[in-house]
């Protein structure tokens, strides 16, 4: 199991990590409602900003060769290219975070899970599961977003993803949004010293 990474000021970086349509989001929703000092980490980005995204904020939007010497420097803990745009979390930054008593979550695919573990940062590794791939299908043919093929896709990533969730230090099934929402503001708060607003 990795070590929860605390500071003295109760600081934490927590990677993030289940399938398309598992209900990430909305658990990360309830926590942010809850936790005072609960931020998602600002992702570096050689992507153009699209309508109503600010630099800094949504990402920090760079260049292709900035990207390119901050990434040969070994200033990312991880990076990725998606659809030929280049992705990365930048380590300092995270870092700083943590020193200022923030609890900073990263969400990453398994993959990435998987690079920031190498990288050597401490960290706390979350999976949220869906109940069943079956329910998970249903869910996300319910959304009514996605092409059959699309969704096929997904599913077979996800059960692939499913499979290494072992490897995390806790693992929510999200089968009672309030019940699985209650067990990940636990976990984050017992990684950092979470200010409850309840």
């Amino acid at each position: 199991m990795s070590r929860s990474p605390t500071s003295s000021s109760g600081g934490a970086l927590v990677v993030l990590t289940g399938p398309s349509g598992a209900g990430k989001s909305t658990l990360v929703a309830r926590a942010q409602a809850r936790l005072d000092n609960l931020r998602f980490s600002v992702s570096y980005t050689t992507r153009p900003p699209r309508e109503g995204e600010q630099d800094g904020v949504h990402y920090h939007f760079v260049a292709v060769d900035d990207f390119l010497r901050l990434e040969a420097d070994g200033a990312f803990l991880e990076s990725a290219l998606v659809h030929g745009n280049h992705y990365g979390t930048h380590r300092g930054q995270v870092e700083a975070a943590v020193a200022r008593g923030e609890i900073i979550l990263l969400d990453v695919d398994v993959q990435g899970a998987r690079t920031v573990r190498s990288s050597g940062v401490e960290a706390t590794y979350v999976f949220i599961l869906p109940p069943s791939l079956e329910s998970l299908a249903a869910r996300l043919r319910g959304r009514g977003t996605d092409a059959a093929d699309v969704i096929d896709r997904r599913l077979a990533i996800a059960e692939q993803e499913m499979s290494e969730a072992h490897t995390f230090d806790h693992r929510v099934v999200n089968d009672d949004l309030d019940r699985a929402a209650e067990e990940f503001v636990s976990i984050l708060a017992r990684t950092g010293s979470a200010d409850s607003t309840d």
